[in-house]
């Protein structure tokens, strides 16, 4: 399937690692020309490289810091100067610590937003002028499953994931008459480098790829999707095919929001077990 996406310019805000860069790695592979940013020096020049081996495309990296939106605007606009535009804004970010309501401060909830919220929406509005500039657009923003459905444990992510679904629906109305869609990616349990590291703690000396197929055991599917499933939505939504797709919240869980928390992988289960 040709997406359309040859010779678009896409930027991807956190695309040195995990879901962003399997999305950059998605885009690269339809031909497009990608710009990733990210954090750590050594992580892009890693992800530059591997990019550079998978389009025909043009590819850079540069290291910057979301959190600080005048450096977001200065990182998009300059790409748009370098690659001749900006068509594609996809923004992959952290996540916020994990806990029940009460366990934060006010301050703990402010430095969510700070950090996940509100470089979501710089990016955005830095992209905008340059993708009504090209009369074509899309705005993908990636978030959680949290975005979605309510999880005790992930307050802060809920709440920062809920805010941003609302920003995005809101922007999606302001944008449509200039061929711009914006749409939110709400994944579940995925195998990126935070979640190894996680169940690499839980584990102790333990097998770890054990814990890790436990932390998927929740889902229908009864595993942990890898990157490059969550960045096979992206690039979709990305394309001209996706064009009447628009201020939608798209749940990539393996179904886990309809098994529920307490039941075991289904496969293979009599029908008259939970009778």
């Amino acid at each position: 399937m040709d997406l359309g996406l040859r010779g678009r310019v896409v930027l991807v805000a956190g695309g040195s690692s995990g879901i962003g860069l399997a999305c950059a790695k998605e885009f690269a592979a339809e031909g497009a020309h990608v710009a990733i940013c990210g954090r750590d020096p050594d992580r892009l020049a890693a992800a530059e490289r591997e990019l550079a081996g998978v389009g025909t495309g043009r590819v850079s990296a540069t290291s910057v810091d979301v959190t600080d939106t005048d450096a977001a605007r200065r990182w998009v606009d300059g790409v748009a100067a370098d690659l001749g535009g900006a068509h594609v804004l996809l923004v992959s970010g952290g996540s916020p610590p994990v806990g029940t309501t009460a366990l934060f401060e006010v301050a703990d909830y402010r430095a969510a937003v700070d950090r996940v919220l509100l470089p979501a929406v710089g990016l955005a509005m830095a992209a905008l002028p340059h993708l009504r500039a090209a009369g074509w657009g899309r705005l993908i923003f990636v978030a959680s499953e949290t975005a979605s459905v309510p999880i005790g444990p992930l307050v802060l992510s809920g709440v920062t994931r809920a805010a941003l679904v609302r920003f995005a629906q809101g922007l999606a109305v302001d944008v449509a008459g200039d061929g711009i869609t914006v749409n939110v990616l709400a994944p579940g349990g995925v195998r990126t480098p935070p979640m190894e590291r996680a169940a690499a703690r839980l584990a102790g000396d333990g097998d770890v790829e054990e814990r890790l197929a436990a932390m998927g055991h929740h889902n229908a599917l009864g595993r942990l999707a890898d990157p490059g499933e969550v960045a096979a939505v992206a690039a979709f939504l990305a394309g001209e095919r996706a064009s009447f797709v628009t201020a939608g919240v798209h749940l990539i869980d393996g179904g886990a929001s309809v098994t529920g928390p307490e039941l075991p992988h289904l496969t293979g289960v009599r029908k008259d077990t939970y009778a």
